[in-house]
């Protein structure tokens, strides 16, 4: 059995970690900054867990982090039941997000594309149309980054293959990102 503290180590090995990565996170935070600033909005996407932390940073850019502020223009392509649905339903889940991006996506936009494995071909879709609107794309992603690795300068590669290990960095990541609007917007 494993034990807690052996999940402590291992939870602490990849946050340290994320030094490596620390240029990369503070130059996509300030393309958010910007972002909000151009008066643009965030479009997020994810699946399962990741979909989740999608509509958890959209809802602190919304409404606050900690501070109170101006709500921040931010939304979560995971959380329209309807949408979902019926796309899956009328032609698959492959583009699922990249079809509300073709709607609600525009140049100067930025969409935040989580995955896990970096091989989420709904991610891979979403973040295609993205770049086909001219928007700014920031990718989570762990262990090599797999396909998504190669498709924006502003990848963020979390050195893990533990879905669980990655997902609690993606969130430590998005919760300085919430910081970081807040210090400018409050």
């Amino acid at each position: 059995m494993t034990s807690f503290i052996s999940i402590i180590a291992e939870h602490q090995t990849i946050i340290q970690s994320l030094h490596q990565q620390s240029n990369a996170i503070e130059t996509a935070g300030s393309l958010i900054i910007d972002t909000f600033k151009n008066n643009n909005k965030i479009l997020l996407c994810g699946n399962g867990g990741s979909a989740s932390d999608c509509q958890h940073l959209a809802t602190e850019f919304m409404v606050r982090f900690v501070n109170q502020r101006r709500p921040l223009p931010a939304i979560a392509l995971t959380t329209d039941t309807s949408i979902l649905t019926a796309h899956t339903n009328d032609f698959g889940f492959d583009h699922v997000f990249s079809r509300q991006i073709q709607s609600l996506g525009n140049t100067g936009d930025c969409l935040i594309a989580i995955s896990t494995s970096g091989n989420s071909e709904n991610i891979i879709e979403a973040v295609i149309m993205a770049k086909n609107k001219q928007m700014n794309i920031i990718i989570l992603t762990g262990n090599t980054g797999g396909k998504l690795a190669y498709f924006s300068p502003y990848t963020i590669t979390v050195a893990s293959d533990v879905t669980a290990r990655i997902q609690e960095a993606h969130i430590l990541i998005g919760h300085w990102w919430c910081q970081l609007a807040d210090e400018n917007f409050s």
